[in-house]
């Protein structure tokens, strides 16, 4: 399944939905050159459908795209780098 994901910028999120529900990955700029991300929502009834990845290589994605570094906060970013040491390159 190819899930969707807008950005939020008012409210600092990525967030897709799935069965009318949403999950997102939230994150805080710091200063010009760094995007912390924060925390990892999923619904219980969502998790394991891939929902936290597919907004979590979004956030990336966007981080490459405007030269951010990363701070990975959220304790499912960190496994998440873990298995996918791709990413690694944008860790500050």
């Amino acid at each position: 399944m190819d899930f969707v994901v807008r950005h939020d910028k008012g409210n600092q999120l990525f967030v897709t939905a799935a069965d009318g529900k949403e999950a997102y990955l939230r994150y805080s700029l710091k200063g010009n050159d760094t995007i912390d991300f924060i925390y990892t929502y999923v619904p219980n009834e969502l998790r394991g459908k891939g929902l936290a990845a597919v907004v979590v290589k979004e956030g990336f994605k966007y981080a490459e795209e405007n030269n951010l570094k990363v701070i990975p906060t959220c304790p499912y970013v960190r496994t998440f780098l873990e298995r996918h040491p791709e990413y690694q390159k944008f860790i500050k």
